[in-house]
């Protein structure tokens, strides 16, 4: 017997936008695309959508990709082939391929339009889900599609409620008391309120559910206007607005079980580093530990992790930390940090307040502080990094806060 909802399902194409380059996040983004960068140890920021998919029951899946997608696209084939196309499930990567125009993507709505093949008929889809591969955060996406159909709308957007003073930095959505839309608005000095809640206002999260046959209307009524229609903030929605169709706010309901709704688009090096920092906390804001949403990354296939200890001084320890497979600290001192995947630390090394990523080599006294180490690095034996902010911003990258930053792969200068 079908599950409630399954029909929807069944009748709903994803499209997961992930081909931002994440400027702002460079040097992490130097040989990958923003929604590949690892986040969290062993994930990356595209697994925190796509495992929401999976726990929403949504199998058909495509994601567009486009700068720098050689990592992303590895990381879908190697984590993500878990569907069955002979039961109408799949995952499909989709890189621009210049359809129409003869153009790449040229912003959000545009990817859709120039891929409207794979939704143009009601066979193919009856809704079209839009995400982004670009936010952490948990929902349910089966609870907004049933409220789409329940309310007969063409378009529902995906909101989070934040402070009024705080909504200036952000797309606002203007609504009336039954939820309708009634404006569309990038970062305006006085945003408009949430009717009920007058001290907040409504954020566009970037989450849409259109009506498969009413965004192929509407791209094609926009094409013969010639009005421009890249992006789905800057174009596409205030055109729908003005057009007075029919388009609901949807609150943000959150799986994460925590007092305050969690979305974060992690979008510079220190709100990353903040981030991921956040995740060793006591009570972390994001709840990595509830099994009845799990969270997917690719597994490697390594030991368990691993201390060593030693007599004397020699000893392995870690605190407060996150510790994934195969890594080894081998007496060393790890505290307040993370530690990607096979990871070794060796004797007399100090690591505190980091992020280590995969495969990373940490030489017998080294000290390092405040630090963001790519994946595939050794650091040298007695080499320092984040106690002379000035001699390494001569070498690496460094924020305004002092976080260093060393790319993929780097070989450390002397």
């Amino acid at each position: 017997m079908p599950f409630p909802g399954s029909s929807i399902l069944r009748d709903t194409i994803t499209m997961l936008l992930a081909g931002g380059q994440g400027e702002r996040l460079n040097p992490l983004t130097k040989f990958r695309s923003k929604p590949s960068v690892p986040f969290g140890g062993k994930y990356r920021i595209i697994d925190f959508a796509l495992s929401n998919c999976l726990n929403s029951g949504l199998r058909r899946i495509y994601v567009l990709t486009q700068y720098k997608s050689d990592s992303l696209n590895q990381h879908l084939f190697e984590a993500w082939s878990i569907f069955n196309p002979e039961l109408g499930e799949f995952i499909y990567s989709v890189p621009p391929q210049r359809k129409i125009n003869n153009d790449w993507y040229m912003g959000t709505s545009n990817a859709i339009y120039q891929n409207m093949n794979l939704f143009s008929s009601e066979k193919k889809a009856k809704w079209v889900l839009v995400l982004s591969g670009d936010h952490i955060y948990k929902m349910d996406y089966m609870r907004m599609l049933q409220h789409h159909v329940d309310t007969k709308t063409d378009l529902s957007i995906a909101c989070i409620e934040v402070p009024k003073e705080e909504a200036h930095r952000f797309g606002i959505v203007g609504i009336d008391d039954k939820y309708n839309v009634t404006s569309f608005v990038e970062k305006p000095e006085k945003p408009p309120v949430i009717p009920d809640m007058p001290n907040y206002s409504f954020v566009n999260m970037g989450i849409y559910v259109f009506n498969a046959a009413k965004l192929q209307e509407i791209f094609k009524e926009m094409d013969i206007r010639k009005i421009k229609a890249n992006d789905f903030g800057k174009d596409v929605i205030p055109f729908m607005v003005d057009s007075g169709i029919s388009i609901k706010a949807y609150k943000f309901f959150d799986e994460n079980k925590k007092e305050s709704p969690y979305w974060k688009d992690i979008g510079t090096i220190d709100s990353y580093f903040d981030a991921s920092m956040n995740l060793i906390s006591v009570t972390p804001d994001f709840n990595f530990y509830d099994f009845n949403w799990p969270m997917r990354a690719y597994q490697h296939q390594f030991p368990p992790a691993k201390t060593v200890s030693h007599e004397g001084e020699r000893v392995g320890r870690c605190l407060n930390s996150l510790i994934c497979d195969g890594s080894i600290v081998s007496g060393g001192l790890v505290e307040r940090s993370l530690l990607g995947p096979g990871v070794k630390v060796n004797s007399f090394a100090y690591v505190t307040d980091s992020i280590i990523m995969d495969r990373c080599k940490i030489g017998r006294h080294a000290r390092i502080r405040r630090a963001i180490i790519d994946k595939n690095v050794t650091v040298p034996e007695g080499y320092e990094i984040g106690f002379d902010l000035e001699g390494d911003k001569k070498k690496f990258t460094v924020t305004e806060s002092g976080i260093v930053v060393i790319y993929k792969n780097q070989i450390l200068p002397e």
